[in-house]
């Protein structure tokens, strides 16, 4: 019988999500993590007790273990439990023996927008009567945070495909945005990839659903032998749920006219930013509609979608220049935002990136070259080593040195220090400054936001 859960890591967004969840259950809680925040500071306040270190002592009286894919296989805790026989599960396979206890249970998967989707039908679900439990890889104020306890009639969670995850969940409901490299630390290539999405789908009942981007180039091979119900949504090819003539408003919001298959045709105006989020909210809409959600009050819920926290935000403004921020760490990704921002503003676009883990950089170095062309002026941060050791095979600078051959104004600059004096000596008012990356980058323009208001007392 289990009564004292301890989670390494806790402090991450997902694993911070599960501690919430426990706390509420009624199970002790423990936890470790080698950074303080926000997040740990609430979970403290619910009752659980926190450790920003981690140490074999931690443990004590726990069990069972509960472990995050960033820690290393020398972690003192991880090994102290295995040594004592107290149970261990990484983050993905508990949260696949969770879901098991909802009726039903969505998982958004794909290399791109999975954060942003699951808020979009958290936000519809939660103005709908399914009273849903919600689990976010970012904060969304509708639910105010990254997690909503609910009723045991519906659980919605990202479904992250590193590692192979995605296949120790079975969810009633699986969504696939698309499948594109990525994760090559751990994937050989796109077919182990698209080989690791078949297999999901594969793994749904006869009953379950399928909701599944028909645009994307290998949704097909996806389908093509899945025994489940498969619903389809795109924008270029004929599919269940579609966006017709799309446009967009001079804040560079899109506006579109959705087609549902044989249901009729509707007028839905966005207020976030990008292409890319037309087939988020094709996706949210094709789910909710899906679990008999009606038409009218999935679009009216649309309307309350602002964003969520680290996509395409805006923090703030300094003298005229918009200080915003993105969590894109992917070529793909940081294409799409640089292409809605674009199209919200003449003014000159400054992007800083800074790159997330050396194995992502080094493998898409290339494909990273192609994705700033949007930009006036490109600063490369260092790269942000994450769960990675440096191996002195890869630097921002070569980036930097790509991005120039191909004609992108690029520098690099080591420290936040450096960069944002650069920026206060060269910015001008009505620029655009985004901040973009997985790791701490978004603190840069918080610096410069902090900074400048007290120059202004």
């Amino acid at each position: 019988m289990v009564s004292h859960v301890h989670l390494i890591g806790i402090g991450g967004i997902s694993m911070s999500g599960l501690a919430e969840i426990l706390l509420k259950e009624g199970y002790t809680v423990s936890g470790s993590d080698m950074n303080s925040s926000l997040i740990i500071d609430k979970l403290k306040k619910q009752g659980a007790n926190i450790y920003t270190e981690h140490k074999k002592e931690n443990i004590q009286g726990a069990d069972l273990i509960i472990y995050t894919d960033a820690i290393s296989n020398d972690n003192p805790e991880l090994l102290e439990a295995k040594k004592n026989g107290i149970t261990t599960l990484d983050r993905g396979t508990f949260l696949g023996k969770l879901m098991k206890n909802y009726d039903k249970s969505i998982a958004v998967s794909g290399t791109h927008g999975k954060t942003t989707t699951t808020s979009m039908l958290a936000t519809i679900l939660n103005k709908s009567s399914l009273e849903p439990t919600i689990l976010l890889g970012g904060e969304l104020d509708e639910i105010g945070g990254n997690v909503k306890i609910g009723s045991r009639n519906l659980v919605l969670t990202e479904a992250c495909e590193y590692k192979g995850n995605i296949l120790k969940y079975q969810p009633t409901m699986a969504i696939i945005l698309n499948m594109e490299e990525d994760h090559l630390d751990y994937f050989k290539n796109i077919d182990h990839i698209v080989d690791t999405f078949k297999e999901y789908a594969n793994n749904l009942d006869e009953d379950g659903h399928l909701i599944i981007n028909i645009d994307d180039k290998n949704a097909y091979k996806v389908i093509k032998d899945s025994k489940c119900n498969i619903v389809t949504f795109g924008i270029n090819n004929k599919a269940d749920y579609t966006a017709e003539n799309i446009s967009f408003t001079d804040e560079g919001y899109p506006k579109f006219v959705l087609n549902i298959k044989d249901k009729g045709k509707f007028p839905i105006t966005l207020n976030v930013m990008g292409i890319h989020n037309v087939y988020n909210c094709l996706a949210s809409i094709a789910a909710a509609h899906t679990y008999n959600v009606p038409v009218e009050s999935i679009i009216n819920s649309m309307q309350y979608y602002k964003g969520t926290h680290r996509r395409l935000e805006t923090k703030g403004y300094i003298n005229g220049i918009k200080i915003m921020d993105d969590y894109a760490h992917h070529p793909t990704e940081i294409k799409a935002a640089l292409n809605a921002l674009r199209k919200s503003t003449s003014q000159k676009l400054w992007c800083v990136f800074q790159p997330h883990t050396y194995s992502r950089t080094k493998l898409l170095l290339e494909q990273f070259s192609e994705s700033f062309y949007e930009a006036d002026k490109v600063i490369i941060a260092d790269i942000y080593a994450s769960r990675e050791k440096d191996t002195g095979l890869i630097h921002s600078t070569s980036l930097v040195n790509l991005l120039k051959e191909k004609n992108v104004e690029a520098i690099y600059l080591k420290s936040f220090e450096e960069i944002k004096n650069y920026l206060f000596d060269n910015m001008e008012d009505g620029d655009v400054l985004v901040t973009m990356g997985a790791g701490n980058i978004y603190k840069l323009g918080e610096l410069m936001l902090e900074e400048s208001k007290k120059e202004a007392i």
